[in-house]
């Protein structure tokens, strides 16, 4: 009797103490999944989801299913804090996300201290990967990349064109922005106008007047679809026909809904369109099949999650240190944007960035084309 109490009692100890080879791979999903920018939000979910359910029906990670946690930080580095501190909480080992520089870059402190490896879809600050993180990785690009190709094609196509800069003061915005003017200052074009506004305003008229007594020709904008959409259509209706050009912020069809006609020959910078990709093809279809259009950011969070989970079978562990180290040293990995590598930062190996219009497709509505 008494031996097979203690046999009852060692088999729950047994279990209680290795249930963890049966546990589920927690992985954070972070972003503005409500506000203003949560059509980002939900590209990064969307995203991060089905590529989890894909690796899931293909067996897991090392054997281990892999289980989403949901983050909303609504653009607010404080809420991202905050989120990222939960995930520490509910035991999260790997996070995709956030969508802004302005909140990954706190966040990743939080994950670094707690042996979280992050990888951003999005944020494309400099300063994401330069502080030197063990944790810190991004499937996108950086703003000195970007800002290198939008300063060129001013100073090529728009030689002799009195530039306005604009920002809207944030860590990708003005990051952006400032990037874009050295690029063009280098290649001996001095904007006429460099001014910051604030998230959330919604008017801009006094701005604009001082485009029209410059004689603005071309406007750079740092910041994200929201402002940029009232913005372009306020320029529209107060006669300056200045386009206007900004980068990977107002990569969303929901641009087109703010601005109206007025987004016609707007010129953005973004990566080349992975829902291009012949290897993506089938998976495009499956999103559309879903009811939802995998534009943007969808892809790069998809290729976030396959990269963990190559990394950790290339690791032959789960274990973040581990993983994140494979990450470095076992790439490139195969994933829907195409071939990632990182360098010792956690840039990707593969700057891509190009350009973009503005205009109506074959459907009548407007969308971004490649040049």
């Amino acid at each position: 009797m008494k031996k097979s109490l203690l046999s009852a009692v060692a088999l729950t100890a047994v279990m209680a103490f290795g249930g963890s080879a049966w546990a589920d791979v927690l992985v954070g999903v972070a972003g503005p999944l409500t506000g203003p920018n949560a059509a980002f939000g939900a590209q990064l979910q969307k995203g991060a989801e089905q590529a989890a359910a894909d690796i899931n029906a293909a067996g897991g990670i090392n054997g281990e299913k892999i289980k989403i946690v949901l983050g909303d930080d609504v653009s607010d580095p404080k809420q991202g804090v905050s989120v990222a501190n939960k995930f520490v909480a509910d035991g999260v080992k790997f996070v995709v996300g956030h969508f802004n520089s302005s909140v990954s870059i706190p966040a990743s402190e939080v994950y670094a201290e707690n042996g979280i490896v992050q990888i951003t879809p999005a944020s494309t600050n400099p300063k994401f990967t330069d502080r030197g993180l063990w944790n810190t990785f991004r499937t996108c690009g950086r703003d000195d990349q970007q800002g290198a190709v939008a300063g060129q094609y001013i100073a090529e196509k728009f030689k002799g064109v009195p530039v306005a800069v604009v920002h809207d003061k944030t860590t990708y915005g003005q990051g952006l922005a400032d990037e874009t003017k050295k690029a063009m200052n280098k290649l001996g074009i001095k904007e006429v106008i460099y001014e910051g506004i604030t998230v959330g305003d919604k008017d801009f008229s006094a701005l604009i007047s001082k485009m029209k007594n410059a004689g603005v020709g071309i406007v750079y904008f740092g910041g994200l679809h929201t402002e940029a959409g009232l913005l372009m259509r306020q320029m529209a209706d107060q006669g300056v026909k200045a386009p206007l050009m900004s980068g990977d912020g107002i990569t969303s069809n929901e641009l087109a809904s703010i601005a109206g006609d007025a987004v016609n020959g707007t010129l953005m910078t973004f990566p080349p369109d992975p829902r291009q990709n012949p290897n993506a093809k089938d998976l495009v279809e499956k999103f559309r099949k879903a009811g939802f259009e995998p534009e943007a950011y969808t892809l790069y969070s998809y290729a976030a999650m396959q990269i963990f989970a190559d990394a950790a079978k290339a690791a032959k562990s789960n274990d973040p240190q581990k993983v994140a180290e494979a990450m470095k040293a076992k790439g490139p990995f195969k994933t829907a944007i195409g071939d990632i590598g990182f360098d010792a930062k956690g840039d990707i190996t593969r700057p891509d960035y190009v350009m973009y219009e503005w205009k109506k497709g074959p459907d009548g509505k407007y969308s971004y084309f490649q040049m």
